[in-house]
């Protein structure tokens, strides 16, 4: 008698299980109950009094959804300005924005490589880059991390066109691209460079203008970023940033842009209204920086095995996976939400606790957060 259709996916349950891996979703309550050092809420904006009323002002004047694709109904005065803004504020000459960094990721991904065309990204990169890659039809070279010797050896490689494409800074363990070496590198073989700011714009640069701003790169010929609105924006959706011939080259071809509806009217008003208040409190960006350097060195200083940061995301390293679940489960129970990274999520195998700098947290909240890791951490 055959199988039913899904009976397959009893057998991936239990080898989840087996193998502890197991993930389950935890609807947060509205209130926060738990100091949260797990979100990308880099500047404390999401509940910011300004970035809410913009988005319940936006979503009165314009609607809750954007009806449609941008290139149909779903583009506002609210988009436009943003990625006037945008451009402005991160030194491009234009953007365009999508409903997800996931989506700007594969929107620049697809639209500018293809079949023939060769894209070196970095073994570290998000899985939004990954999955862009697999969507190009491009030869894709996966290459050592944070090595621009190895990116120029794949280059040299190939004839014809080329894209290098890395993490500004890599979610798990909060460390930076070598972006001034990957440019010369892209530079001297007339390739390409692709960089995800998710983790660097509000946090790097001049008043967090952004990780290619700090190392005087954005706005090169050759250069295109990708960004998040979700993260030090307190918002929602992405965004590609370029020269304006690459982003009307988007506008044509790429389909999580083509055929996507628009970013809501709220997430456009409310990422609007964080970047203007980013502009006017420039220092919020250097309270991050100086958060996530606290944590860590107060942490190490205590024993415990940790990355020094280059941005807001401190990685500290646990025995095991099970040790790392177990881990933030204590630091949940014990008043603190910290994230977990195990495999598959981290391509080297090794479980950590992901902590999260914000530039709101004050002093007593830093102690209280480095004293629970601390007080629950498993022995090794």
């Amino acid at each position: 008698m055959p199988l039913a259709p899904f009976d397959w996916i009893d057998d991936e349950a239990r080898r989840r299980a087996d193998a502890g891996l197991v993930r389950t979703l935890r609807p947060r309550p509205a209130e926060p109950e738990l100091l949260d050092l797990a979100s990308n809420d880099y500047l404390g904006l999401t509940r910011h009094p300004e970035v809410t009323a913009a988005a319940a002002e936006a979503a009165h004047r314009w609607g809750a959804g954007a009806t449609g694709s941008r290139l149909v109904t779903g583009s506002t005065a609210l988009h436009a300005g943003l990625e006037r803004e945008l451009a402005a504020f991160c030194g491009f000459e234009a953007a365009l924005v999508l409903s997800s960094g996931y989506a700007a990721n594969l929107a620049a991904l697809t639209a500018l490589t293809g079949r023939g065309s060769l894209i070196v990204s970095d073994a570290g990169n998000h899985a939004s880059i990954v999955d862009g890659c697999r969507l190009s039809r491009a030869e894709t070279a996966v290459v050592p991390h944070a090595d621009p010797e190895a990116v120029a050896k794949a280059l040299h490689a190939h004839d014809g066109r080329a894209l290098a494409v890395t993490d500004s800074v890599f979610s798990v363990d909060g460390d930076a691209a070598p972006l001034r070496g990957l440019a010369d590198v892209c530079r001297a073989r007339g390739a390409a460079l692709l960089v995800d700011d998710a983790h660097g714009l509000g946090v790097l640069g001049e008043g967090g203008r952004g990780a290619l701003a700090a190392a005087g790169l954005a706005g090169g010929e050759g250069i295109v970023a990708t960004a998040t609105l979700s993260k030090s924006l307190g918002s929602q959706g992405g965004a590609v940033l370029g020269p304006a011939r690459v982003i009307d080259h988007l506008v044509n071809t790429a389909r999580t842009f083509i055929f996507d509806t628009g970013l809501a009217p709220a997430a456009a008003g409310a990422a609007l209204a964080s970047l203007r208040l980013l502009r006017r409190e420039p220092e919020r960006a250097g309270r991050a920086r100086t958060v996530a350097t606290a944590l860590y060195e107060r942490l190490t200083a205590a024993g415990l095995t940790a990355v020094r940061p280059d941005a807001a995301v401190v990685s500290v390293r646990a025995p095991s996976a099970d040790a790392a679940v177990r881990w933030a489960a204590d630091c949940r129970t014990a008043g603190i939400a910290v994230g977990c990274f195990r495999p598959p999520s981290v391509p080297d195998g090794i479980s950590r606790l992901r902590l999260t700098a914000r530039a709101d947290l004050t002093q007593a909240q830093i102690a209280n957060a480095v004293e629970t890791v601390l007080r629950t951490a498993p022995a090794a």
